[in-house]
């Protein structure tokens, strides 16, 4: 069973949302800038901030397809980040959502 949730962003005052949903879902929290170089079968989800981490997007997906082939994939963003949004779905991330959205959906987001 997957039980990571990695955090790849620079806000550390709404990681600590996330982490709070994640431990109540019993899963995992690793914040990071970045993805890991070396395949990890334990994560689960992947979650990128746009506003502060929208330089992974290109290679995103062909990344979490190397290192963790089975993770659901979201990215966030503030939706006046238009742009930002729209690059997201373009490179592929299959749930891209404002932050808005990702709030709101946090209490459930976690379960398997």
């Amino acid at each position: 069973m997957k039980s990571t949730v990695l955090f790849l962003t620079g806000d550390l005052i709404f990681a600590s949302r996330v982490r709070a949903a994640c431990e109540t879902a019993g899963k995992n929290f690793a914040f990071a800038g970045r993805l890991p170089e070396e395949p990890d079968e334990d994560i689960g989800w992947v979650i990128v901030d746009l506003s502060t981490r929208n330089g992974v997007v290109a290679d995103l997906m062909p990344t979490v397809s190397r290192i963790c082939p089975d993770a659901i994939v979201i990215a966030y963003g503030p939706h006046v980040q238009v742009d930002r949004l729209k690059k997201a779905r373009e490179a592929g991330v299959p749930t891209v959502l404002t932050r808005g959205q990702f709030d709101a959906s946090l209490s459930s987001l976690f379960t398997d």
